[in-house]
């Protein structure tokens, strides 16, 4: 499966947040500690996303080969800062396309998405949820993959006014009832929020005096990383962090 990590905090580079640390996405793309039987390693493409300032919409940098292969990107990296990025590196399910359209993170307005994990039974399990956002929404898909499919019907439950929480929340018991076996470790962020679920896959949690760090694996070995129960989701902001079970 995949990993993901996401940050808000004081503006760091990329490269300290994505490359640098003794256990960060780079390393976790050749050699994670924690697939869980979902592969063995995350070489099928990663994708960055960050926030330029304050009022701004997230930038995006995607790549469709592994991230230790990608010299541009850590090349850029050290240039690059922002106090809000969410990042993801990936192993793909097997049947679904290797391109950049398919590497998190999606992006909608200000959300920033990653999925870690697969829907059991993809395409039948979740023909009925596929149904409900607008038809032009599934017909502009930027991959036809599980991922894709789990944002979409998330930004038409937000656009809709659900708060992003509860559809996270809701989206994901709705896909384990339909799909029993899913994995579904979801990540959003509009550059102020954290919102996160375990499901199946591992979650841990870092946070400061100002700073919190949301990670499928810790990317050192500081004591103060929290691993996240299964089944929960997290709601994390600069100023501290919230867990909620997620009822079946």
């Amino acid at each position: 499966m995949c990993r993901h990590t996401a940050y808000l905090g004081p503006p760091c580079s990329l490269a300290d947040l994505l490359l640098n640390r003794p256990h960060a996405l780079l390393r976790q793309s050749w050699a994670p500690c924690d697939m869980r039987g979902g592969g063995t390693v995350n070489a099928d493409g990663f994708g960055a996303g960050w926030f330029p300032g304050t009022d701004a919409d997230p930038v995006r940098y995607r790549r469709a080969i592994p991230l230790w292969t990608d010299g541009n990107f850590a090349a850029l990296a050290g240039t690059i800062t922002s106090g809000a990025v969410l990042a993801a590196i990936r192993s793909a399910t097997v049947g679904m396309p290797i391109n950049e359209t398919a590497c998190a993170p999606f992006t909608w307005d200000r959300w920033l998405f990653s999925h870690n994990g697969r829907i059991t039974g993809w395409p039948d399990s979740v023909a009925k949820l596929a149904a409900e956002p607008p038809i032009t929404d599934i017909l502009t898909l930027e991959a036809p993959t599980d991922s894709a499919l789990l944002f979409a019907v998330l930004r038409h439950r937000i656009r809709s006014g659900t708060p992003p929480a509860d559809a996270l929340a809701g989206l994901v018991t709705e896909v384990a009832a339909a799909a029993p076996g899913s994995r579904l470790n979801l990540l959003l962020t509009d550059g102020e929020t954290v919102l996160a679920t375990t499901w199946t896959h591992g979650l841990s949690v870092l946070a400061g005096d100002d700073s919190v760090v949301v990670a499928s694996e810790p990317w050192d070995d500081d004591p103060a990383w929290t691993e996240v129960p299964d089944r929960h989701l997290v709601l994390a902001t600069r100023s501290g962090v919230r867990l909620r079970h997620l009822d079946t």
